[in-house]
């Protein structure tokens, strides 16, 4: 049965008004509606300095990068509160945070330079305390972290004791870290190859560009063992798979371009490529301007449930980073499509929290109408039993919460900044 779990507004293809002007349209009919307060109306509140600490780990909690301001908040899904914000201004995107539960930390690939934004370079991870977030440690490498639009997979544990960073310069190579001894081990080369897919505690793969993947193997202390490649699984130029994809296991699902599903299973000595599947169903697709996965970070996985989300838009051939009107939900086992799933009114909320117009207000559904149709670039979803599902355009800081069961909007977080790619749950 395929379920389409949407709210009762409809996805607008097309509009009386371009977009740009729609919204300076909407931001004249606002501004002119609902006049800001004066200053002498603003309480100001009574500071008091004390350090916080923050709450037991939840399962619902969430990292929102944002590319302007260099920084990763923490939100709490269930409650929309934010409970602290980790810096890394100097990277063209921040890296998602990792956080190490069973070792209380947080760790942030981060770049400096001797000269504020210039001049001798240094790359470092930073350390910091999960309960405080006050900082414990730093390792320094001497190797360039990657530095790209989304940095996916661009940085993981590998284990309990290892992490891996990606590096572009002068060539592709993994950095690896001992957290324990806190020091820089190897860089290994993993040249025509990108990203770190952990597979266990010494091994992690890396998608490659002649249409493989290379599976790097550790020694106990962090020193590379032996390399691999896969059998060829996908072709590069006729129909490439995205950076972006989701695990189970010791196995990742990879999506293409054209919508095909490829699952990798890393248990045995060598990788063992399962069979291909559309997610159009037996005909393979719905035409070169119909339905296909586009986004950022489009796709997410369900352990538990075994359920597959990917980003959905409708266009050509060259627009595999557009945002997209809909998630496609999927069953793994069954190979097809369970649920459509429709974004909240994010472009709504993010302008019309900086306006002050309230959410159940009269204002809020006009700005709501003349906004062109949400679309977002990204997603991911936690892995308890009772999940969420976040998600985010990529050009405005309002993050959508979901429940992936009904497709029901739960709230949006609309201090979420100001632009980003990425989301990540810990």
């Amino acid at each position: 049965m395929n379920t389409r779990l949407r709210s009762n507004r409809p996805i607008r293809k097309g509009t009386a008004f371009p977009a740009l002007p729609r919204v300076l349209l909407a931001l004249g009919v606002m501004l002119g509606a609902f006049p800001m307060a004066a200053d002498d109306e603003i309480p100001t509140p009574t500071e008091r300095p004390s350090v916080a600490t923050l709450p037991p780990i939840g399962d619902h909690w969430l990292w929102v990068p944002d590319r302007l301001l260099g920084h990763s908040l923490l939100f709490d899904g269930d409650n929309g509160e934010v409970l602290g914000m980790i810096d890394s201004p100097l990277l063209l995107t921040p890296q998602v945070p990792i956080v190490a539960r069973d070792r209380r930390e947080i760790y942030s690939v981060d770049v400096g330079y001797a000269r504020g934004n210039r001049g001798e370079r240094i790359d470092f991870l930073t350390i910091y305390d999960l309960d405080t977030l006050a900082f414990k440690a730093e390792i320094v490498f001497p190797t360039r972290a990657a530095n790209g639009n989304t940095a996916i997979a661009y940085s993981s544990r590998l284990g309990p004791r290892f992490l891996g960073v990606f590096n572009q310069f002068p060539a592709t190579s993994v950095s690896i870290l001992d957290l324990d001894a806190r020091h820089f081990v190897e860089e290994i080369g993993v040249a025509g190859c990108a990203g770190i897919y952990p597979i266990d505690d010494h091994r992690f793969a890396s998608l490659c560009g002649d249409g493989t993947v290379a599976v790097v193997e550790l020694t106990a202390e962090g020193h590379q063992a032996g390399i691999s490649h896969s059998e060829k699984f996908f072709d590069t130029l006729e129909d490439p798979v995205f950076t972006s994809a989701g695990r189970l296991g010791r196995r990742w699902v990879f999506v293409s371009f054209q919508g095909r599903v490829l699952e990798v299973d890393f248990s045995g000595a060598t990788p063992r490529i399962k069979p291909a599947w559309s997610i159009f169903g037996e005909d393979g697709g719905s035409g070169p301007s119909g339905w296909r996965p586009g986004g950022l970070q489009l796709v997410a996985i369900h352990a538990p449930s075994r359920r597959l989300f990917v980003v959905m838009h409708e266009g050509g051939p060259g627009s595999h980073k557009d945002a997209g009107p809909e998630i496609w939900v999927f069953d793994l086992d069954a190979r097809k499509r369970v649920a459509r799933i429709e974004p909240p009114p994010l472009a709504a909320s993010f302008l019309g929290g900086r306006l002050g117009i309230e959410s159940d207000s009269f204002g809020f559904k006009l700005l709501d109408w003349i906004l062109p149709a949400d679309t977002v670039h990204s997603i991911t979803v936690s892995q308890d039993a009772s999940p969420l599902l976040f998600m985010r355009n990529a050009e405005f800081g309002a993050i959508g919460v979901v429940d992936p069961d009904s497709g029901k909007a739960l709230r949006i977080l609309n201090e979420a900044g100001l632009f980003g790619p990425t989301l990540g749950v810990p």
